[in-house]
C-alpha cells in the first residue's frame, strides 16, 4: 500500500468508525474493506469532512499539531512515517517535479497536493487548505 492510501485509509477508515448523529450503530452503507493487495484507496459512500475527522483526532491525542499546513505534523497525527525518506517517497508517489532537496518547498507541495487528493477521492476539505 502506498503512503498516500494508508494517509487516506487512516482518515476515512477513523471517519467510518464515528458514529453518525441518529444512527442505531449499524453500518449502514459502510464501504466494504478493500481486497487483500489492493493499493487503490476506494472512496467513501459519503464525502468524509476531513477538517472534522483530524481535528477530532487531534483532540483524542492531547497533543497540538499543525497538520493543516504541515506534512510532517499531519504524518504524526496519522501515527505515520515523518520522515524525510517517507516524505520523498510520497512526493514521488504524487509525482513531484521539483528537487526533493529543497525540502521546504517540497514540504508545502506535499501537504497541499495531500488535502487536493483527499477531496478528489471524496474528501471534504475546506477550499484554504487545497491551495
Amino acid at each position: 500500500m502506498g503512503i498516500f492510501s494508508t494517509i487516506m485509509s487512516k482518515i476515512f477508515g477513523h471517519a467510518e468508525a464515528a458514529p453518525a448523529s441518529g444512527s442505531n450503530g449499524a453500518a449502514s452503507g459502510a464501504e466494504a474493506p478493500a481486497a487483500p493487495g489492493s493499493t487503490t484507496p476506494t472512496a467513501p459512500s459519503a464525502p468524509v469532512d476531513v477538517d472534522a475527522v483530524l481535528t477530532r483526532m487531534e483532540a483524542d491525542k492531547g497533543q497540538t499539531l499543525n497538520w493543516r499546513t504541515s506534512i510532517v505534523d499531519l504524518l504524526k497525527l496519522l501515527d505515520m512515517d515523518s520522515s524525510l525518506d517517507a516524505r520523498k517517497h510520497l512526493a514521488q508517489e504524487l509525482h513531484y517535479t521539483e528537487s526533493t532537496e529543497d525540502t521546504a518547498s517540497m514540504n508545502v507541495w506535499l501537504i497541499r497536493q495531500v488535502m487536493q487528493k483527499l477531496a478528489e477521492n471524496g474528501g471534504k476539505v475546506p477550499e484554504e487548505l487545497r491551495h
